[in-house]
């Protein structure tokens, strides 16, 4: 088992990076096309949808500052987490008003905690990301990041069986996962982790059944799920937690219902009906 200095780690919290950026409607085309939505091109000025940020400030490395796993190498404004395995776990956000396409944008990001823990597969690392995305000199958008650090599994270990999805959702839509969905959006937000299109390191290496589908992906098609059934009304806030992966060897569904005090409740779902992802979105 990896040894995790949580002290050393715990000196990263405070740490700030500023990014700057500017919509441009290339990637937000290049989206739609990737989700089979049918959008008109994004001309000037046209409000971004919600969580269409994750396209603009990317992780630029170059080549020789990768590890083995295609991630960029530890440390820099993420603490250096020994552990192998890193996952987007969830999120929590605002958006106080959409950016649109021409605006210049700024990411004021901080770490905001770094909390190491046991657990039952052994050490588990928690960093806590705050952002705020602003444009014309006000925040746009507030996020609240979760990233979770852990070992390989060991030998014969099993994976726990994820609970059952909720039986009563309003809305679905099935997404039959490949190669090229997964390989797409990873180039649209220059990931480079090889989990996601490596089938051999992520069989081999990783110990994982198949490709294994982004997380913010999920959230994206959760999300725009949602929007879709409740427009003109638009989406005021949006969290979500990842709970079991899902892979690219089987379909699986996103899901939702509208709630009695207006909100959303939203998931997503593997073939055999175990939830793989929750979220709950308000409206304004």
């Amino acid at each position: 088992m990896t040894t995790v200095d949580g002290d050393a780690l715990k000196a990263w919290v405070g740490r700030s990076e500023r990014l700057d950026d500017v919509v441009t409607p290339t990637p937000l085309a290049a989206l739609a096309a990737t989700l089979d939505r049918d959008e008109p091109p994004p001309a000037p000025g046209t409000p971004i949808a919600p969580l269409r940020h994750w396209l603009y400030f990317l992780p630029i490395h170059r080549w020789s500052d990768l590890g083995p796993d295609g991630h960029p190498r530890r440390g820099g404004f993420l603490p250096p987490v020994p552990l192998p395995r890193r996952m987007w776990a969830g999120g929590r956000l605002e958006f106080r008003r959409a950016p649109r396409v021409g605006d210049a944008i700024t990411r004021e990001s901080r770490i905001a905690s770094v909390d190491v823990k046991q657990g039952r597969t052994g050490t588990l690392v928690f960093v806590l990301v705050q952002h705020e995305i602003a444009t014309e000199g006000e925040i746009a958008i507030v996020e609240e990041h979760d990233i979770v650090y852990r070992d390989v599994a060991r030998a014969g270990e099993a994976a726990p069986t994820p609970r059952s999805a909720p039986a009563d959702a309003t809305w679905r839509r099935d997404i039959a996962p490949d190669p090229v969905l997964l390989f797409r959006y990873s180039a649209l937000t220059f990931n480079g982790h090889r989990i996601h299109y490596d089938w051999r390191y992520v069989t081999e290496v990783e110990g994982y059944p198949g490709l294994i589908v982004h997380g913010p992906l999920i959230a994206t098609l959760l999300l725009d799920l949602g929007r879709d059934h409740v427009a003109p009304r638009e989406i005021a806030t949006f969290s979500f937690r990842a709970v079991s992966p899902l892979f690219d060897i089987e379909a699986f569904a996103v899901c939702g219902k509208p709630n009695d005090d207006g909100t959303l409740s939203l998931w997503a779902q593997n073939a055999r009906g175990q939830l793989a992802m929750e979220a709950t979105a308000s409206l304004r």
